[in-house]
C-alpha cells in the first residue's frame, strides 16, 4: 500500500494541513496549526507526518497570476526550511512537492460558502480546506498521468 500524503497551505498566521485517504484518492482536512513561531509550527507538521505515516508532503507554492513567484514564496521557503531541519533532527525523510496554489483559498472560501458554513467557522476551516484543494489537485494529476500511461 502506498504511503499517505499531506497537503500544506502555509499562511502568515496559520498552516492548514490535509491528509490523503490510505489509497491516495481523496483529501481530508486534518488540522490548522497556529504559527506562534516558525520552528514550533514546523515541528507540529513533522509530528503529523509521523502520525499519518506520510511519504509525500505537497506544499502550496504561492505563484502570482502570471505564474511567477510572489512575495509569499519567501514565507513558504522559510517555513519549509524549518520543516526540513526538524525532519533531519528527527531522523526522518519525506518527499516534498511544490504545487501551484493559485486560487486555492478562493476555491476553499467558495466551497465553504456554498456549504452554508458560518463566517466564524469559515475562518477556522479555510486553511484546512485550502490544503485539501492543494492535495486533491496533486492526487488528481497523479491519477490522470497514471491513466495516460
Amino acid at each position: 500500500m502506498a504511503k499517505r500524503m499531506l497537503g500544506v497551505d502555509v499562511g502568515t498566521r496559520r498552516v492548514g494541513v490535509a491528509a490523503s485517504d490510505p489509497l491516495g484518492t481523496m483529501a481530508m482536512p486534518v488540522e490548522t496549526i497556529e504559527v506562534k513561531g516558525v520552528s514550533g509550527a514546523a515541528q507540529r507538521l513533522v509530528e503529523l507526518v509521523v502520525q499519518y505515516e506520510a511519504g509525500v508532503v505537497v506544499v502550496g507554492w504561492p505563484l502570482d497570476m502570471r505564474g511567477r513567484e510572489g512575495v509569499a514564496v519567501d514565507r513558504v521557503r522559510k517555513f519549509m526550511g524549518a520543516f526540513e531541519k526538524a525532519m533531519v533532527r528527527e531522523g526522518r525523510e519525506v518527499e516534498v512537492v511544490r504545487w501551484d496554489e493559485r486560487l486555492t483559498t478562493t476555491a476553499a472560501e467558495r466551497s465553504l460558502i456554498k456549504a452554508d458554513v458560518s463566517r466564524q467557522r469559515r475562518k477556522e476551516a479555510i486553511d484546512q480546506v485550502a490544503a485539501c484543494h492543494i492535495l486533491q489537485g496533486y492526487m488528481d494529476r497523479l491519477r490522470i498521468e497514471a491513466e495516460r500511461g
